[in-house]
């Protein structure tokens, strides 16, 4: 049987979805992954790249999140730059900010540089605190 998944969309279109993306029949009530959605996003958005003063979700470096039926958070993410100083521990730092989201059972971060990152997968938001908008 294949593992059910929740797609969660953490780059929404201007205006918010209603809910969060989903890949088919999922255990978890829409409500439940709506507030898991939210918690997840707060707790990247406490996570900030030393040499920026700007948090990951804001820089664009989460290229994904993925909550399947065990409740696995797997967050996909990237780095400014594959020699980024902080790239050995970054991940964890991750890891820890997501794993006390109630509802999130285990969770797993992959590092990846495709696609690499640019500054204009940063929001508005984060190229404003920078002073580029």
């Amino acid at each position: 049987m294949e593992d059910q998944r929740d797609i969660i969309d953490v780059n929404p279109p201007a205006e918010p979805a209603p809910q969060a993306e989903t890949s088919g029949a999922s255990s978890i009530p829409a409500e439940e992954l709506e507030r898991i959605t939210g918690d997840v996003i707060k707790s990247l958005k406490t996570v900030y790249d030393p040499e920026i003063p700007v948090d990951i979700y804001e820089l664009g470096l989460i290229y994904k999140v993925d909550l399947n039926d065990d409740r696995l958070l797997t967050v996909d993410m990237t780095l400014t730059a594959p020699g980024c100083p902080v790239a050995e521990e970054m991940p964890g730092w991750v890891e820890g900010a997501v794993r006390g989201v109630e509802g999130v059972e285990d969770v797993k971060v992959n590092m990846t540089f495709e696609p690499p990152w640019t500054p204009e997968k940063m929001s508005d938001e984060a190229k404003l605190e920078l002073g580029w908008l």
